[in-house]
C-alpha cells in the first residue's frame, strides 16, 4: 500500500481511537460503576465496497 494510503489510514484509526475514549469516559463520567462491566462494541463500515467489520469487547468501570 502507498504511503497516501498509510497516513490517511493512520489519521482515521487515530481520530476513532481517540474520540471514541472521549465519548465514553463522558458516558461513564459520574456514574457509580462499582466495578460494573459493560459490553462494548465498535463498527467500521466502508459503503462503497461493502465491508463492515464489528469489535465486540467489555470495559470494566472503576
Amino acid at each position: 500500500m502507498s504511503d497516501d494510503f498509510n497516513m490517511s489510514m493512520r489519521k482515521f484509526l487515530k481520530q476513532v481511537g481517540v474520540t471514541s475514549q472521549q465519548a465514553i469516559e463522558e458516558a461513564l463520567r459520574g456514574a457509580e460503576t462499582g466495578g460494573k462491566s459493560y459490553a462494548i462494541k465498535a463498527v467500521v463500515t466502508i459503503e462503497e465496497l461493502g465491508m463492515t467489520h464489528e469489535v465486540k469487547g467489555e470495559i470494566k468501570g472503576d
